[in-house]
């Protein structure tokens, strides 16, 4: 009897120490994780909030996400729907508070402009011009209203600045090339006022590019890709210094993209499709060919692209009649994302784009910009060093906005160089 008690003592004092050895494990990888992600520069690729700012009077600095608050979705696709939430009841995953809980230091606001202000089979010219410029007017009014806390930024550099000043740096990017109305002069025009990556599509093809989304007119009119005039917006990007953003294309304005572009394109909010066969998401090739061409893919956090188990909607709806409410998709899977592509394409070319307030399901752990950290935590638990970190919560996209800006500044010097030789 004695023998088997002090079995028993030295079995629970043996589980003990290793429980307490486990949580200071824990404990020590957290403490790891939050000092990377307080000194890194974290950059996030993708965020719609503009849309509420736009349209519903939310202001950054209200609170988003209190329990009484009501997210709008629906609002925003039937605008004529009764209880239209007020602003400050507005339930989004964007605030300043969270920018601050969540250690993100510069975001990329996205200028959506709606398929109400543009038909692509009737365009009325100037609509989506005029929508692009009230969103990037709403968000300078941001940006003034809050001037201790925001900033915009132009380039790499103003981010460190800013980021360095401690307030958070904002950034301007096109989501849908249509919005520039094929016109180039209309792409100058917005990156005179500051923005700083266009998606070539969203989600239809329209008279220049083709699209990963189902296309709004018959699919005799598509073009195969990029038109010669598609051809014309790349290279007059790259003359800018503006990145090419290829989420949302078809496959073959993908590749039609990387053979053109002289500068590293990023995909804003893109993931994987070998784990999540999405037409969104970027294939092993395409993986590769971005890395060969200098460039990043942010991760989407958005369930649709992260889980092979919701990828289409007839997947979604069965996933939450076998699990009702729907099944977790973890802050692991996004984790796995990153891994994929880090093996495929290296370290280099990974990042986050989160699609905030552009995506009404996302992981658990992962359901506002405040809990960015948990990202950090997973890949540090993963083995992810410090350096490794740093690049892809934001130094990748810093570094493709500084090529880009290099490659410009080396284009017009070029042209400079040419008139003052003819002369």
């Amino acid at each position: 009897m004695l023998k088997e008690s002090l079995l028993l003592l030295a079995f629970l004092l043996t589980s003990s120490v290793g429980i307490a050895m486990a949580a200071d494990e824990e404990q020590s990888l957290e403490e790891r994780a939050a000092t990377i992600h307080r000194d890194a520069i974290v950059i996030d690729g993708h965020n719609d909030v503009a849309i509420w700012i736009m349209d519903f009077g939310f202001d950054l600095a209200m609170d988003g996400w209190e329990p009484q608050d009501r997210w709008a979705w629906f609002h925003l696709a039937i605008p004529w729907l009764p209880w239209r939430p007020g602003a400050d009841r507005l339930r989004t995953h964007t605030d300043l508070r969270r920018l601050e809980a969540g250690g993100l230091d510069a975001q990329f606001f996205s200028v959506w402009v709606s398929p109400e202000h543009y038909d692509v089979d009737h365009p009325v010219p100037g609509s989506a011009v005029s929508r692009a410029n009230a969103i990037i007017d709403a968000l300078e009014k941001q940006a003034k209203r809050h001037s201790a806390r925001l900033e915009i930024a132009f380039s790499s550099e103003d981010v460190r600045r800013i980021v360095s000043s401690g307030k958070h740096a904002m950034l301007l990017g096109i989501e849908g090339g249509y919005t520039i109305e094929d016109n180039l002069e209309n792409l100058r025009q917005f990156y005179r006022r500051g923005v700083r990556y266009m998606t070539l599509t969203w989600s239809f093809s329209h008279s220049w590019a083709d699209s990963a989304g189902d296309p709004l007119h018959d699919a005799e009119a598509l073009h195969g890709g990029l038109t010669d005039f598609g051809r014309k917006v790349v290279r007059e990007m790259n003359n800018l210094g503006m990145l090419v953003d290829v989420s949302h294309v078809s496959d073959e304005t993908f590749w039609d993209t990387l053979a053109i572009s002289r500068a590293p394109v990023i995909a804003s909010h893109s993931s994987v499709r070998a784990i999540a066969p999405h037409p969104r998401n970027l294939s092993d090739d395409m993986l590769g060919a971005v890395a060969r061409n200098g460039g990043v893919v942010m991760i989407n956090f958005s369930v649709l692209y992260l889980d092979p188990r919701k990828t289409t909607p007839w997947k979604l709806a069965w996933d939450w009649v076998v699990h009702p409410g729907g099944s977790e998709t973890s802050v692991s899977q996004v984790a796995d994302h990153i891994d994929h592509v880090v093996r495929l394409a290296g370290v280099e070319h990974v990042g986050l784009g989160s699609d905030f307030d552009g995506a009404p399901f996302l992981p658990a752990g992962l359901q506002h910009v405040g809990e960015l950290p948990h990202i950090t935590l997973e890949l540090v638990r993963r083995g992810y060093t410090a350096e490794d970190l740093r690049k892809i919560l934001g130094e990748n996209l810093l570094r493709v906005l500084s090529e880009a800006d290099g490659l410009a500044a080396r284009s017009h010097a070029a042209q400079l160089t040419v008139a003052a030789d003819t002369q």
